[in-house]
């Protein structure tokens, strides 16, 4: 995984598909069973996140593949 900064508050990552679905695999653990002491404000943070990535996933399986040229 490599992060770096797009501008100020953006980070760009490039991660290998693995590495970000574990990441989201935990999201979405965390979102579903969060123990009670998780403010609201948080999960409903972390569920629109959830939702925005999902709705990305859904564009990139309707568009073809680029090639690493591109």
């Amino acid at each position: 995984m490599h992060l770096e900064w797009a501008r100020p508050g953006v980070l760009r990552a490039t991660a290998h598909a693995f590495e970000f679905a574990a990441l989201v695999a935990a999201a979405r653990y965390v979102a579903e069973s969060a123990p009670p002491d998780i403010p609201e404000e948080s999960l409903e943070q972390l569920r629109h996140v959830l939702s925005d990535y999902d709705t990305q996933t859904r564009h990139l399986h309707e568009a073809p593949p680029r090639n690493e040229s591109d």
